[in-house]
């Protein structure tokens, strides 16, 4: 095939893959200016018989208006031409410059932490969900049929399973049609597909087979002939015990991967929403609001040594991955969080005077995805808090600076169960993520304890 030209203008140039239904080249579209390249990819049906030639042209003509239909995402090749030649049946797609996501994934990498593993299953269901609302299966969903696009890093479906019946149907005198093997990759394709029946919550068993993959580092390829790691009691896909994850994540993928399709999300969209309340949120500030507000009354006088205490009282507060660094007093406590919901990243609570005292001041540390301007954040900020406090009143707006940078401050009340208490909020922008420092304590001693609060503010350098 190399250096053939198919269709009267793509000539071939190299060949990407090949398997038992199809080959695919990369070609140079001859009758347009600078001759583009584009990918071709080459049916041939398993038998030349008059029965299976028709019913193989019907099916390639169908599947080539719901690749026409579904070129018009984005994210999604476009279909540029389809023809047959010589009982041969011929697809030419837009190529997509990049990487397929085995490049991202073990055992070429290292497995992946959670947070990258949350994102990475929201990129493909955002695109799958497009693709299940137009009622179409992928049907081979894998990580050499998912691409990283090399212009914007956003992924790219390819592949679609579907084409293949082209090549893998056979039709009897009746006119009757069989697969004569399943459309599908073994670790990937779930029970019912094998079975020649697949739905669209197969696709969505892949996915979470990928998500595992990405945890774990498990080669599922590698299960297609000897089985998955499954339960001795469930008899479900036991994955746990090798990744370190959460309880919300590994119940949604398991979920996902469940052996009855029935016990699955049934599209991409119910599946991306269970994802979505895993992500980071744009605002994480937003549950911070929300979170229990304690304080503790500290006599004056330890108040005063506080705030004036020597720098030796300090320690060192320092998160090289969010690049923040910032000083606090040796006698509070320090609670490192990393919640990737909320992105709390560590809370200080002022010391305890006694066992009668029922509340603690606290400095909390947030940092989370935000692109908008400076301005915006300042609404959006004074709109959930309204929003999510109880009885909120903002007493004051004003500019600020933090770690050398423009930053908004803000001071409201609110009522967090029967307390009364005062915020002081402030936050700046840098690299569409937002830095935000809560300094909250009963309103009765707030001011107690600003001076030190301040302090701390004060210390915060941001790479």
């Amino acid at each position: 095939m190399l250096g053939k030209t198919v269709g009267g203008r793509y000539q071939i140039l190299t060949q990407l893959g090949g398997g038992g239904f199809s080959t695919t080249f990369i070609a140079q579209d001859t009758q347009r200016p600078g001759n583009p390249q584009c990918v071709v990819k080459h049916f041939k049906p398993l038998s030349n018989d008059e029965y299976t030639l028709r019913e193989a042209k019907r099916l390639f003509h169908l599947e080539a208006a719901t690749l026409e239909r579904l070129g018009t995402h984005n994210q999604i090749p476009q279909l540029l031409a389809h023809f047959s030649e010589n009982q041969e049946f011929y697809l030419v797609q837009e190529l997509i410059v990049g990487h397929d996501l085995s490049q991202e994934l073990p055992p070429v990498t290292d497995p992946l932490p959670e947070t990258e593993v949350i994102k990475l299953l929201k990129e493909i269901l955002e695109v799958l969900s497009f693709v299940h609302q137009q009622n179409v299966i992928h049907r081979d969903i894998k990580p050499a049929n998912i691409r990283r696009r090399k212009s914007d890093g956003k992924i790219v479906l390819i592949d679609f399973g579907a084409v293949k019946q082209i090549s893998a149907q056979r039709t009897n005198v009746q006119g009757e049609t069989n697969l004569t093997v399943a459309i599908g990759t073994p670790g990937y394709m779930p029970s019912e597909q094998a079975n020649q029946v697949p739905k669209l919550s197969s696709d969505i068993y892949a996915v979470g087979i990928i998500g595992i993959q990405a945890l774990t580092g498990i080669n599922f390829p590698n299960f297609g002939s000897q089985g998955l790691p499954r339960h001795p009691n469930t008899g479900e896909i036991d994955w746990r015990n090798q990744a370190p994850v959460s309880p919300k994540l590994a119940n949604i993928i398991d979920k996902m991967v469940r052996y009855d399709f029935r016990q699955r999300y049934q599209s991409a969209d119910e599946a991306l929403q269970a994802i979505q309340r895993l992500s980071p949120k744009p605002l994480p500030w937003k549950t911070l609001i929300g979170v229990g507000i304690i304080a503790l009354i500290i006599p004056l006088s330890l108040l005063i040594f506080q705030a004036i205490a020597p720098k030796d009282n300090f320690l060192n507060y320092e998160n090289s991955s969010k690049g923040i660094k910032l000083r606090y007093p040796q006698n509070w406590q320090r609670q490192d969080i990393e919640n990737v919901f909320t992105q709390e990243l560590v809370t200080f609570l002022s010391p305890k005077e006694n066992d009668a005292d029922k509340f603690t001041e606290k400095l909390t540390v947030n940092v989370g995805d935000f692109a908008g301007t400076l301005d915006e954040s300042k609404d959006l900020f004074i709109k959930e808090i309204k929003n999510t406090l109880t009885d909120a009143n903002v007493i004051s707006t004003t500019t600020a600076t933090m770690a050398n940078k423009q930053a908004y401050q803000l001071v409201y009340t609110g009522k967090n169960g029967d307390v009364s208490v005062k915020n002081l909020q402030i936050w700046t922008l840098k690299n569409d993520k937002a830095y935000v420092i809560t300094y909250t304590a009963n309103v009765e001693d707030y001011d107690k304890f600003l001076p030190i609060a301040e302090k701390m503010i004060q210390s915060l350098e941001i790479e």
